[in-house]
């Protein structure tokens, strides 16, 4: 067994979140402990190389326009991951158990066989792309101090101030052909616990975090 002190050690020790800029995420914000706000757009892709020439000069000009209109530095990141087909292959089982075709049952196990050895030898990738808007209330040298400091304690607040802009530059990426969406609370903190979880997050999903329990630190 530990010992008293030992014990006390090993609890002495700071968790994860000690090392992460991230103070908390909510009302679809990332609000960092420098007071700071991130929002995060994920957009969809183009096959930009079986684009005709005239698209693909249509494209870059729509993507130098962007750049141009922006005023503040963006990140656009993009992750790799293995892909996560543990929920496909549930639903086929499903669905193998539900068929009272004898063929239809036989073949949907046969696809279900195919697709596990497939992805198992293959190791197939999915890549997802963000791109992430900084936003901080301090900067604003227009507000008294006291406007800028409650727009920290309230960052829904703060983002519903900067929604035309933020649309603006939303149409921006929406020129370029790609399909955009604002990542919500969920959806927010699915994607940073896959990121710093990777192993852990692909054998286990996260869920709801509305019926997740938190204990107290």
């Amino acid at each position: 067994m530990k010992s008293k002190k030992a014990i006390k050690k090993a609890n002495s020790r700071p968790n994860t979140q000690t090392y992460l800029d991230i103070a908390e995420i909510r009302d679809n914000t990332v609000v960092l402990k420098d007071g700071t706000l991130r929002s995060v757009l994920m957009t969809s892709s183009i096959n930009f190389s079986l684009k005709s020439e005239d698209e693909q000069n249509g494209t870059i000009s729509s993507y130098v326009g962007f750049l141009n209109s922006l005023d503040f530095p963006i990140q656009i990141c993009v992750q790799s991951r293995r892909l996560q087909i543990k929920p496909y292959l549930e639903k086929l089982v499903a669905q193998e158990k539900e068929q009272t075709n004898e063929l239809l049952r036989i073949q949907t196990a046969d696809y279900r066989s195919f697709i596990e050895e497939l992805v198992d030898i293959g190791k197939i990738m999915t890549k997802k792309y963000y791109v992430i808007v900084p936003y901080d209330p301090l900067s604003n040298k227009k507000k008294g101090f006291w406007s800028r400091f409650k727009e920290v304690l309230k960052p829904a607040l703060s983002l519903r101030l900067k929604d035309d802009r933020f649309r603006q530059r939303k149409e921006g990426l929406d020129g370029m052909g790609l399909q955009v969406v604002q990542l919500d609370t969920q959806s927010l903190i699915e994607l940073y616990y896959n990121t710093y979880n990777p192993d852990i997050s692909f054998a286990e999903q996260l869920g709801d975090v509305d019926k997740q329990q938190i204990e107290a630190m």
